[in-house]
């Protein structure tokens, strides 16, 4: 049996969004940090849930309360933990609204009679941990989370926004599967529990469950194509990895979360390293003295404004191991450095070719030469003939 771990901890996307806004938001970071408009949203989510819910308490309902606070010892929350049953919604399902120092548990539907006692501590153990991953590090993941969805929601959202904010809440998911665990000690109770909630059903069998992903995963590679929650059998299999210690389970859980992303489909973190990487391989395709004429080099600087050509081998080796989309992306790069300076002649055309070869998009550029350049089979023919 592995040892149970102890404690959670925010998953790498958390980690990396976080510290990207702090870096590169400060403004809308210390905006949404001020406390005045903390204390509005606490008004805010008071009303509502005093207008939309049943408001439950430890007298009568004493066997809510005891898996709360068996939740809250096996987590280590301290915060004053409030209870409530949705009135109109009709689905099972649970969730949490969070407050300084306070955590208000909303069920919806007919869970608390699907659940055992154990699975319902596995439930309040996972809505727990959502307003665990909101208090760590003075609640920098808050502000996270609330600056993500703001973003997403705005008119002026790009595709990068989005993204960001759907991941983030892919992650959060999966880390609060890791609290409904820590609350019962049983892989297969915090199981059963996500299963009934998402299915409906009184019976299931976790273990049944838990081999049905596996069997998924051995046949396949599947990501997440859902906006909030992963894919029931994802949660199921990503938690099994996080019990067992899986050596691979931040890669396996990047797989799930945003394999082969498109351009389209990048995080803002993402997105500053994709950019990073441009930088570096355009100060080695433009190393040569020869490259670096007066056209060529205030062409790069429309893309960087302090850029300074350097050699750098490495990246051609990074940029193979990007997906498809990413190196078809850099053919269409190369294609502005053969045009954009006419006295060069061929030159840049035989060096892209090089490079092409070397990230595996050859045909997708030669097909860019010939389309958008007009350059002509038989003098793509002797470019490619002088290269090899």
């Amino acid at each position: 049996m592995p040892q149970m771990p102890k404690t959670l901890t925010p998953l790498p996307q958390h980690r990396d969004l976080a510290d990207w806004l702090r870096r590169e938001e400060k403004e809308v970071w210390s905006w949404f940090a001020t406390k005045e408009r903390e204390a509005t949203d606490a008004e805010q989510v008071r009303l509502s849930l005093l207008r939309d819910t049943y408001r439950m308490d430890a007298e009568a309902h004493p066997e809510v309360f005891r898996e709360i606070e068996a939740a809250c010892e096996a987590l280590g929350i301290q915060a004053k933990v409030h209870a409530y049953q949705a009135q109109d919604a009709t689905a099972p399902n649970a969730a949490v609204c969070h407050l300084p120092g306070e955590a208000h548990v909303i069920f919806s539907g007919p869970i608390l009679s699907l659940l055992s006692s154990d699975e319902l501590r596995g439930v309040i153990g996972h809505e727990l941990a959502h307003h665990h991953l909101w208090q760590m590090e003075n609640g920098d993941f808050y502000l996270a989370d609330r600056i993500l969805h703001s973003a997403a929601n705005h008119p002026a959202a790009e595709p990068a926004h989005a993204q960001s904010a759907r991941v983030w809440r892919l992650a959060t998911e999966l880390f609060a599967d890791r609290g409904a665990y820590l609350a019962t000690g049983s892989l297969e109770t915090a199981v059963a529990g996500l299963v009934k909630t998402t299915t409906g059903l009184a019976q299931v069998s976790a273990k049944s469950y838990l081999a049905q992903a596996e069997e998924i995963f051995s046949k396949s590679k599947p990501k997440t194509d859902q906006l909030t929650h992963p894919e029931t059998f994802i949660r199921a299999r990503a938690l099994q990895l996080w019990v067992e210690e899986d050596v691979s389970l931040d890669e396996t859980i990047a797989r799930m979360l945003d394999f082969d992303e498109g351009l389209d489909d990048l995080t803002l973190v993402q997105q500053a390293e994709l950019a990073a990487l441009t930088r570096r391989f355009l100060a080695h395709l433009l190393s040569p003295d020869w490259y670096q004429t007066e056209a060529v080099m205030a062409h790069a600087r429309l893309f960087f404004l302090e850029f300074k050509a350097a050699a750098d081998a490495t990246i051609i080796t990074e940029l193979a191991e990007r997906p498809a989309s990413h190196r078809e992306y850099v053919a269409q790069l190369m294609l502005d450095f053969c045009a954009v300076d006419p006295d060069l002649d061929d030159a840049p055309i035989e060096r892209c070719l090089e490079f092409a070869r070397d990230l595996e998009c050859l045909g997708t550029f030669e097909k860019l030469l010939t389309k958008e350049l007009k350059v002509k089979a038989k003098v793509l023919k002797k470019l490619k003939e002088a290269m090899a």
